[in-house]
Order: C-alpha cells, then structure tokens, then sequence
C-alpha cells in the first residue's frame, strides 16, 4: 500500500488548504471503491493510523482509505459559522476529489463512511443524507443523538455546539432520527444505506447508541448493532475496524484480492 498526505485547497467549501491522510492500493488494477474513515472531536486527520494499525489491516485489499480533517465540527455545515461547511466538504468537494485523483469507483456503490466517537455520527448522519454518495455507513462508539438534542449551558463546548446545530436541532437537516424517518417514508426515493453500528458496554455514549438502534428498529431499517467489552478507547477503535472490514468488504464487492499487475 501507499500512503500519502495531500494539502488541497477547499475553495468551495471552507475556504481555506485542508489535507487528508489516503492509503491507496499498489500493484492492483482499479478502479478501487474508497472508504472516507472520520476522526473524533479531540484529533484530526492524523488519529487513525498514529492510534490504529488501519494500514496493516487494509495492505491485501483493494480499497483506498481517506482519512480527512473535520476539525470540530461535527462534519455538518455549521449554523453559525460560515466557514465550517464540513458537510459539504466532506460529502461533495473531497469526494470529487478523491474521485479525480484516484483510480475509484465513481458511484454509491463503491463509496462507504466509517468513523469514531464524533466521525461515527458524521459518518451515520451523511450516509443517511446521501444515499446517493454513500452505499454504507459504520459508526464505532458514535455520538448518534448529536442533532437531536439541545446544548447544555454547563457544557464546556456549548457556544460551539450552538453554533454548529443551533438552538432548535431536532427535525432539522443534522437530526439523524429525521433522516433516518425520511428515508424509511413510504414516499422516499431511496432505500436506506447499508449500517452499522459498534459500541462499548461501558461506553458513556451507549445509551445514546441504544437509543438510535430503537429508532432504526421502529422504522424498520436493517442495520447490524453490537456491543463489546470496553469504553471510549482506541483499544476498542482498533479492535472494531478489525472486526467491521469483513462486512464493509460485502457491502463494496470486494471478493479475492487480485494478482498485482507485473
């Protein structure tokens, strides 16, 4: 595999040079589906392989992992920060731009979201948003209540969480409930994407994960839901993307790894 750090400038989206960490293929025929794999509130796109051995995990697949910053935004388009519209950089601009760099599958159907703690709400929230973006999305000990609940004036963060969401979340366009109910309407033109969703028994987000599973359970959206041992850790983070690449490979057709190209 080959892993390279890329600096783009996202003028469309935030205004400003971002990068992103990707692990590409060598020696395999393309074009590769692309797993966009998310970072928690406290890292950046560096977490993943620094605290993970992802790399070790995907080198026999044929499959390119893109590990972009989100800063701490939720991956949404802020409410009252124009220059956080990570949901637009996310789902849109870094897509087609991974698409014009790489060797990918430029469908839904090669194309899954995965992320921890912050980034598995990112990655459940815009796999339900764009069914047509995304075939899956994975969530490890995921904040998935997020944008269906009001921030607390003893939060630490709640200025910042005001601004991301602001004051009235629930029903609106970060509200994974609302997505999720919308897609599962009779009236909708999309089937729900592929879920999954790993949480910790001890985590201190369970119940939220407990919660949303409920949800998906009532709208009738198949999705796969676990818990094992252990809390908010990258033991536990390290030891779910092990343990979900079995299924992501399902979800993205991809069978025998090839004989490299000589």
């Amino acid at each position: 595999m080959a892993f390279c750090t890329i600096d783009m400038n996202s003028t469309a989206s935030l205004g400003k040079m971002t990068s992103f960490n990707a692990i590409v293929p060598e020696g395999k025929p393309g074009p590769f589906p692309v797993l966009y794999l998310l970072h928690g509130y406290s890292d950046n796109h560096t977490a993943w392989t620094r605290r993970t051995s992802i790399e070790r995990y995907v080198q026999d697949l044929p499959l390119i992992v893109v590990m972009p910053d989100g800063d701490h935004s939720f991956y949404c388009d802020a409410q009252n920060r124009p220059a956080w519209r990570f949901e637009t950089f996310i789902a849109d601009e870094l897509v087609k731009f991974v698409d014009s760099a790489f060797n990918t599958i430029r469908a839904p159907e090669g194309r899954a979201v995965a992320g921890l703690s912050m980034g598995g709400y990112g990655a459940i929230k815009l796999a339900l948003k764009f069914p047509d973006t995304y075939c899956a999305g994975i969530s490890f000990s995921g904040a998935l209540m997020a944008g269906n609940r009001v921030a607390s004036p003893e939060w630490s963060n709640a200025s910042e969480w005001l601004d991301i969401f602001g004051p009235s979340p629930q029903n609106g366009p970060n509200d994974t409930v609302a997505l999720a109910t919308a897609l599962a309407a009779p009236e909708s033109k999309h089937k729900p994407p592929a879920i999954w969703i790993d949480c910790g028994s001890s985590d201190f987000l369970i119940e939220e994960n407990q919660k949303f599973t409920a949800v998906l359970i009532e709208l009738g959206i198949e999705h796969e839901y676990m818990e094992f041992d252990g809390g908010h850790s990258w033991e536990y983070w390290d030891a779910a993307i092990q343990r979900t690449l079995p299924w992501l490979k399902q979800r993205l057709g991809i069978g025998e790894v090839p004989a490299p190209v000589r």
